[in-house]
């Protein structure tokens, strides 16, 4: 079962001896089910093979590549959404945050705040996000080395927030391309932080010319794997139940159908993996 960070995530470190955490979810709350009826599904998932989980969607979209592209259904409505997740299920919950003024409001209803990988360098947001004594998930942003995010993390420990971790979502390869380096996990887990990877985000295809990114996700499970056996502490991934229809990021999602097999294999890989270090 997910003991240890139900219904709050405090011990999240301790899982870095043993299984991978998981945060999973759709990109953004599209309607008013579909967050419950998704997250539902996981956690199954995650309770049948002993995954802590914790439970992702953006309340709000706002890197998107076109203006006319879908963003949210309402602030309020769709953090009152994650929150009923989060109260029904008894699991945490994480959302992006964009701005200052969105970390006071979005930790009401959350257990963790994540920061977008192009925000990553952001000192007020940084700041905010820790004034709220929350888990922080910085995302390596694509023009950062590994390293480079010693600083993220010294602007939120420095205001007195330690519960810190980073996500790697891939580096840019071109303007089309991302390519995952997997030196960046062993180099950041030195750190000192959970270290997780982005398996979905990381076979995005970004700046196309219709305005849509694409993606590759029939290579999800190949980072999957490769990032276990590099010694992440958890996986990142976005699922939907039909990516085809996704208000966002639908090129570069997991079916969700297809979830309980990759974790399956992903759970074996980190027995293997423990078992050698």
């Amino acid at each position: 079962m997910n003991k240890g960070i139900l219904p709050r995530i405090e011990r999240l470190k301790e899982y870095q001896s043993g299984n991978f955490f998981l945060i999973a979810g759709p990109c953004v709350v599209e309607n008013k089910t579909m967050p419950m009826e998704i997250a539902i599904k996981i956690k199954e998932i995650a309770d049948r093979l002993e995954i802590p989980f914790i439970f992702k969607a953006s309340y709000r979209k706002a890197n998107r590549s076109k203006s006319t592209s879908f963003s949210s259904i309402g602030d309020t409505i769709a953090l009152e959404c994650l929150e009923e997740v989060r109260k029904q299920l008894d699991i945490p919950v994480i959302t992006d945050i964009h701005s200052p003024a969105e970390a006071a409001l979005a930790a009401r209803y959350t257990d963790a705040l994540q920061i977008p990988a192009f925000l990553c360098r952001q000192t007020d947001l940084l700041e905010a996000a820790a004034e709220t004594g929350k888990w922080i998930n910085i995302k390596k942003g694509q023009f950062l080395s590994p390293d480079s995010m010693k600083f993220a993390i010294e602007k939120v420990t420095d205001c007195g927030n330690h519960n810190v971790m980073v996500t790697d979502r891939g580096t840019m390869f071109g303007y089309q391309d991302l390519i995952v380096d997997m030196r960046s996990i062993p180099e950041m887990k030195e750190l000192n932080v959970p270290v997780i990877l982005d398996i979905t985000h990381s076979l995005q295809q970004p700046n196309q010319k219709d305005g849509i990114s694409g993606g590759r996700p029939a290579m999800i499970s190949t980072i999957g794997r490769a990032g276990i056996a590099a010694g992440c502490d958890g996986i990142f991934l976005e699922t939907h139940p039909d990516p085809a229809t996704a208000k966002s990021d639908g090129a570069n999602m997991l079916p969700l159908v297809l979830l309980e097999k990759l974790l399956t294999d992903l759970v074996l890989i980190r027995q293997a993996y423990l078992k050698t270090t």
